[in-house]
């Protein structure tokens, strides 16, 4: 007998997009909310040549990769608000 969980794919969140501008990234998460996709929010540490400290990098899990683009893109062209999509596995570092 095989547990119901063995066909269940983890850890593949991806980068969906960075955003620089706190009042995009509210709008963003409540539009996300509202059609219940799972995000989290990475803020990335600041480097020497980029010290920029209101940037952070929504993630998605790649199912609802499309989804979620889709939305983004018709609220940030609406919005006038820009946003660089990376479209990358996210670098999970829990262990």
């Amino acid at each position: 007998m095989q547990p119901l969980y063995t066909n269940v794919q983890v850890n593949n969140e991806i980068e969906l997009c960075e955003v620089n501008d706190p009042d995009c990234k509210n709008m963003i998460e409540r539009a996300l909310l509202k059609r219940r996709i799972s995000y989290y929010i990475r803020w990335p540490k600041p480097t020497f040549f980029n010290r920029k400290k209101d940037i952070c990098i929504i993630c998605v899990n790649d199912s609802a990769r499309e989804e979620a683009e889709d939305m983004i893109r018709a609220l940030c062209d609406e919005s006038g608000y820009s946003v660089k999509f990376l479209l990358k596995k996210a670098q999970n570092n829990f262990l």
